[in-house]
């Protein structure tokens, strides 16, 4: 069955009927807006991404599951990259008629499932019919207290700058897709990523971290946001950057770049104080994620790149940019 034989009404009534519920939510699909009990003492926070076939992803390169799954995790690194618990979002799509039924079907339990593993319940959003290709829009709202909240303006000379997990990763993975491969770990890091939601929320509660932000668009790219937001400069030690085995095999002649640069790796890049770096370790292991100290705030402004033989590294590009 195609989407035009079910209808707009038929397609919403659908994905409601493998909606769970939650009790902090009043009114959920089916009215004009929805209704959200906040939590006592918390504060709301809201990000929104777009998904664009052909720009963010091809669908001759993954399954609608795995799709659903990475449409929501995009949204869930930003939550987390704020230290916040998911709760609730909305999910706008724009879809061609002759779409199959089971496309969505798959697509919304990848999307469900992922909700489910994270604590985030759908409460709304928009359907439409699209002339060109697949697009979706999700807007998630995490909760925090208000004085554990973690921005990207903290940082201060003399911070360590940290990453969890391994970079690089995704690019390197997108780089085997567009030569035809569809299998292994650098593709999974592209395709279906988990977003660092136990970790943010955890440093947050620790009080150990002055800034943070998820890596999107790259180390460089995304580091240089938070250097800008509190006024300060970087210096990054590349031999300490924390690269896969699977990684290095693809990218043996420059280690780096891609690791500097690639982005999509959902990996949360933060600053602390100088002498909490175990404790911060020892928070994101309980979360069952480890942490590597890659260099230090700087007075200043700007990103120095310092290669493992102490020589200044320039890489080829900053990150990613749309308009670029």
């Amino acid at each position: 069955m195609k989407l035009a034989e079910l209808g707009e009404f038929g397609l919403i009534d659908r994905i409601k009927a493998h909606v769970a519920a939650s009790p902090s939510v009043l009114l959920g699909i089916g009215d004009d807006a929805a209704a959200l009990v906040p939590t006592q003492g918390f504060v709301t926070l809201i990000t929104s991404d777009m998904l664009l076939e052909g720009v963010h992803f091809d669908l001759s390169f993954c399954d609608p599951r795995t799709l659903g799954r990475k449409s929501l995790s995009v949204n869930l690194s930003d939550v987390a990259a704020m230290g916040a618990h998911p709760r609730h979002f909305l999910l706008g799509v724009a879809l061609p008629k002759d779409v199959p039924l089971e496309f969505m079907d798959g697509f919304m339990a990848g999307m469900l499932e992922q909700a489910e593993r994270f604590g985030a319940t759908l409460v709304g959003g928009d359907t439409c019919a699209s002339k060109g290709g697949l697009a979706i829009s999700v807007t998630a709202l995490g909760e925090q207290r208000p004085e554990l909240v973690l921005k990207r303006s903290g940082a201060q000379p003399g911070d360590l700058v940290c990453v969890t997990g391994t970079v690089g990763d995704a690019a390197a993975g997108l780089n085997q897709l567009m030569r035809g491969e569809r299998e292994g770990f650098l593709v999974s890091r592209q395709l279906d990523p988990t977003p660092r939601v136990e970790a943010g929320i955890a440093l947050a509660e620790a009080g150990c971290v002055t800034a943070m932000i998820d890596v999107s668009d790259g180390v460089l790219q995304d580091l240089g946001h938070i250097c800008e937001m509190s006024g300060v400069g970087a210096r990054l030690e590349l031999a300490k950057l924390p690269l896969s085995d699977e990684y290095l095999s693809e990218c043996a002649e420059d280690p780096f770049a891609l690791a500097l640069s690639g982005g999509e790796d959902y990996e949360l890049l933060f600053c602390i104080p100088e002498g909490r770096d175990a404790e911060a370790m020892e928070v994101c292991a309980r979360a069952g994620v480890p942490v590597s100290v890659i260099g230090t705030v700087t007075a200043g402004s700007g990103i120095e790149l310092a290669a493992p033989d102490g020589t200044p590294y320039r890489a080829p590009r900053r990150g990613f940019d749309h308009f670029a």
